[in-house]
């Protein structure tokens, strides 16, 4: 609707600016009819070849020449035609036209070689003609001029606004239909996408509700020796539940919707908690991981459920992009801001890929990094957790050296 009323109102400017145009050259072409009619006036005052030949025309006087009457009207016709359209042409008019010298009596007339119908539309110009040829019929004559389709004319001289206007005009219309098309489509992929994997997870969440029951199941008469096995998986489990809800949350976050519970509380003993959890997890996975706290509290407007998955894919990713991971996750206080960094020795990052590595679905593709199986969604999800948590996401990273990945979130204003 906002598009069809500025294209509207675009055209009516335009239109209003073409009327202002044609009103200007009106004016112009008045001011040079009014030269030309001067020019004309001057040339046909005095006596000489063209003002003798009219003459005779006109009065039907056929002594002198030795040619029929008729060709006499017609020569002095076509050199009339002629000299009015030189000065027509010297004044800048270009353009069709007719004349009828002609009395008030109509008794002497002359009309020239091309006549319009009397029922067309025509721009009248009369000049009364003085000096020689009234004073040889004793009359007075009249030269009267007629321009037909004059619009045609001032819109050829207003080309030069008129036709890029219309082609500006035609391209900001092509160019907003583009982008409307291109915004739909998006929406529709964005759509399908989501309706995609919100399918694909719930689909995922009834195998994985049938894994934690048997396993529960399982460690009811588990020996001592299966039972760390079973914890394992029981472990696992609950992890992978947590990214089929990471991944249903990322969808609702592509929707829009209000996702965060965000409540003020002290994040460190939560963030504590699960540095202890991970650290449990490392001699089974087989990376060294280390971490360091800034003492005291950390009172920050949290949802605990999102902040701990957000931390927890930072330290995933650190382990899957390492051959032999030491991971470090240190704290530290800025600016009334709390900052935790999850530091690795992994692969790297390419300075292009970089600016792209927090995008939907984008993950870089070369080198070793193929070897990991992923779908793009994991730092995208890190990113808009923080967001929402009204904080900001950095990355330091050199290929072969490892990368440190910054979540900067303000303190509460009393914190």
């Amino acid at each position: 609707m906002v598009f069809v009323v500025s294209v509207l109102g675009l055209a009516i400017i335009q239109y209003k600016y073409l009327e202002i145009g044609l009103n200007l050259a009106k004016v112009q072409f008045n001011q040079k009819i009014a030269l030309t009619s001067q020019s004309i006036k001057d040339g046909l005052s005095s006596n000489n070849a063209l003002t003798f030949l009219v003459g005779k025309a006109i009065t039907n006087d056929d002594t002198y020449f030795k040619l029929s009457l008729d060709s006499v009207q017609d020569s002095a016709k076509y050199f009339l035609n002629d000299f009015i359209t030189q000065a027509l042409v010297d004044n800048g008019i270009e353009t069709d036209f007719t004349f009828r010298l002609y009395t008030r009596d109509s008794v002497f007339q002359l009309n020239s070689p091309k006549v319009y119908k009397s029922d067309e539309k025509l721009l009248t110009y009369p000049l009364e003609i003085g000096g020689y040829l009234p004073e040889l019929i004793g009359k007075k004559l009249v030269l009267e001029l007629k321009f037909k389709d004059i619009n045609t004319f001032f819109l050829s001289k207003l080309n030069g606004l008129t036709i890029p206007s219309l082609l500006f005009l035609l391209a900001i219309i092509v160019v907003v239909i583009w982008v409307l098309r291109s915004f739909y489509w998006q929406s529709r992929l964005i759509t399908t996408t989501n309706e995609f994997i919100n399918n694909l997870t719930h689909e995922l969440k009834t195998p994985v509700f049938s894994i934690g029951l048997a396993t529960k199941i399982l460690e009811s008469d588990a020996t001592n020796e299966k039972k760390p096995f079973l914890a394992i998986i029981r472990q696992e489990t609950e992890r992978l539940k947590k990214h089929i809800d990471k991944v249903l949350e990322l969808g609702s976050m592509e929707s829009r919707k209000k996702v965060f519970d965000l409540k003020e509380l002290d994040f460190k003993p939560h963030l504590q908690k699960l540095c202890e959890e991970f650290l449990l997890m490392a001699p089974l996975e087989k990376l060294e991981f280390s971490f360091n706290l800034e003492p005291g509290e950390y009172p920050i407007n949290a949802d605990v459920f999102h902040l701990e998955n957000a931390i927890n894919n930072l330290l995933d990713n650190a382990k899957k992009y390492s051959n032999n991971p030491i991971i470090f996750l240190n704290t530290k206080t800025e600016k009334n801001k709390l900052v935790i960094e999850v530091t690795d020795n992994g692969h790297g990052i390419n300075e292009k890929d970089q600016s792209r590595i927090f995008q939907k679905y984008y993950r870089v593709s070369n080198g070793d990094l193929y070897k990991v199986k992923g779908y793009g969604l994991g730092l995208s999800y890190v990113k808009k957790v923080i967001q929402g948590h009204n904080g900001k996401i950095s990355l330091v990273s050199k290929v072969n050296q490892g990368t440190t990945i910054s979540l900067i979130i303000p303190f509460t204003k009393h914190g």
